[in-house]
C-alpha cells in the first residue's frame, strides 16, 4: 500500500478520534441558569449607645493631656461598675485657634485635647445613670445617643435570611426551567452581598454638656420612651443551578 495512503487514513483516524472524544466533552457540560435571589427582613434594636467626650484646653500641651487623661480615668473607673460596652473613639491633641476680626490675624488659644468613649448598654436607664454620673462635670460632653442592633442580634437573623435568598433563588430558577420543561438541579456556585440600614440619630454641629443630654433624655423617657424603627436588613445572593 502506498504509504502516503496509509498516513493519511491514520490522519483521518486520529482526527475522527479526536472529534468524537471533543463532541463527548461538549455533551458532557452540564446546561446552567443563573439568577438572584432576595431576602428583605428587619432586626430589633436591643442596645443603646452614647459618646462621651472630654475636651481639655490649656497653653501647656502637657497639663492640657494631664487634665484630659485624668477625667477619663475617672469615667472609665465608673464605666467598670456598670453593665457596659465601652471602647475609645478618639484621641488627639492640637494647637486650637481662632481668627481675630479685629487684629485680622489668627490667635494662638492653647492647646486642645480630645478623648472620647463609646459606651453602650442593653437597657436605656443604665445610659441615663451614665449621664447623671456625669452631668454638670466640667470639659465632658456627650453626643450621638442612638440604639442600634448588636452583631450578637445581628447573625441569626443574617444566617436566617440568607438561607431565604438561596430557596428564593431556587424557586426562580425552577419557574425559568419550568418554560423548558425542566427544573433547577444542584447549585454549582453561589456569592452573596448583605445591607444593613440602621438609622442613627443625627449628631448636632456641636456638643451638649452630659447635663442637658440628661435633661433631653429624661423629656423622652417621661413622654412614653424611645421607639426605634427596626433595623433593616437586605441579603442578595446570585446563584448559579444545573438544569435537569
Amino acid at each position: 500500500m502506498n504509504k502516503k495512503l496509509v498516513w493519511s487514513v491514520a490522519v483521518i483516524a486520529i482526527a475522527a478520534v479526536l472529534a468524537v472524544c471533543a463532541g463527548k466533552s461538549r455533551n458532557t457540560e452540564p446546561r446552567t441558569i443563573s439568577v438572584n435571589g432576595e431576602c428583605l427582613t428587619t432586626a430589633p434594636k436591643d442596645r443603646t449607645a452614647i459618646t462621651l467626650r472630654v475636651t481639655t484646653l490649656d497653653k501647656s500641651a502637657a497639663e492640657s493631656m494631664k487634665q484630659a487623661t485624668a477625667k477619663i480615668a475617672e469615667i472609665t473607673s465608673f464605666l467598670k461598675t456598670q453593665d457596659v460596652k465601652m471602647q475609645t473613639t478618639q484621641f488627639d491633641s492640637y494647637e486650637k485657634t481662632e481668627w481675630d476680626r479685629v487684629a485680622q490675624k489668627s490667635v494662638k488659644l492653647g492647646i486642645e485635647t480630645n478623648i472620647a468613649i463609646e459606651v453602650s448598654a442593653s437597657n436605656i436607664e443604665t445610659i441615663e445613670n451614665v449621664l447623671s454620673q456625669f452631668a454638670g462635670q466640667q470639659n465632658v460632653y456627650s453626643e450621638n445617643l442612638r440604639m442600634f442592633t448588636s452583631t450578637e442580634a445581628m447573625k441569626p437573623i443574617l444566617e436566617s435570611c440568607l438561607g431565604t435568598a438561596v430557596e428564593n433563588a431556587r424557586t426562580r430558577a425552577d419557574a425559568l426551567a419550568a418554560g423548558d420543561k425542566r427544573r433547577a438541579g444542584k447549585m454549582l456556585a453561589v456569592s452573596y452581598g448583605t445591607s444593613i440600614q440602621d438609622t442613627v440619630r443625627p449628631t448636632a454641629n456641636f456638643l451638649r454638656s452630659a447635663a442637658k443630654e440628661m435633661v433631653a433624655m429624661d423629656s423622652v423617657m417621661t413622654g412614653g420612651g424611645i421607639v426605634a424603627k427596626d433595623t433593616e436588613v437586605s441579603v442578595t445572593v446570585s446563584a448559579v443551578f444545573e438544569i435537569k
